[in-house]
């Protein structure tokens, strides 16, 4: 028996906001500073998606250079950076705004859990789509365990008022398909993000959309 979809709990990055040439310009911006050269767009759609300290241990990987000293260094000066504008190269997907006002309609819950710091994910959502347009809000604070552990989509399911399994996790890297398992709710993979269908298939998704609209036809049935 299929069980009603009563939440849409989304990540941020690559699902609802296209952030990717911010992220690429910020963490290039972070490199040169250390003398070190940047990477393209298309090579930093593989650093993220596991938060902000595994993309700085990343793209200094990469350099061999992933030194403890060097890693606060870099950090320090992206986070500078990023917090000078944090709407920097950023809007949301195209049909996601609409998307997002549709399920509204239909009474289902909609919330955004994200591994950007909470103040960030928090300044992105209230400039892009309104502040309270969200059900709820989660980024990452300082010692809370982040995606793929499934504390905070969990979290959020019970402020809503809906179990695991009324919810739908949608995220486009294998890191929200691993959440949404980790805590029993429906995974679905988006294809307009920063990774490929391959990846997401490889993860287990339930299910995998090639844009918003295709949302819906799923919670039709």
């Amino acid at each position: 028996m299929q069980v009603d979809i009563k939440v849409c709990i989304f990540d941020l990055d690559g699902t609802l906001t296209d952030t990717i040439r911010a992220i690429a310009h910020f963490g290039n911006l972070a490199l040169n500073a250390f003398g070190m050269s940047g990477f393209s767009v298309e090579s930093y759609k593989k650093y993220v998606g596991d938060g902000r300290d595994k993309l700085i241990h990343r793209i200094l990987n990469a350099h061999n250079s992933d030194t403890p000293e060097l890693f606060e260094k870099v950090r320090d000066v992206y986070d500078s950076a990023y917090e000078s504008d944090y709407l920097y190269n950023t809007n949301a997907y195209d049909g996601i705004k609409e998307l997002l006002c549709e399920l509204k309609k239909r009474g289902i819950k909609i919330a955004v859990c994200s591994n950007k710091p909470d103040n960030v994910v928090h300044f992105v959502t209230d400039n892009i789509f309104g502040e309270n347009f969200f059900d709820a809000v989660s980024g990452v604070i300082d010692g809370m365990p982040t995606k793929p552990n499934p504390y905070t989509a969990l979290k959020i399911a019970g402020s809503l008022n809906a179990k695991p399994e009324e919810c739908f996790f949608l995220g486009d890297t294998n890191v929200d398909i691993f959440t949404a398992k980790n805590a029993n709710m429906s995974s679905v993979g988006v294809l307009w993000g920063f990774r490929t269908q391959a990846e997401l298939e490889e993860a287990g998704a339930d299910y995998i959309v090639s844009n918003p609209n295709k949302i819906l036809q799923l919670l039709e049935g």
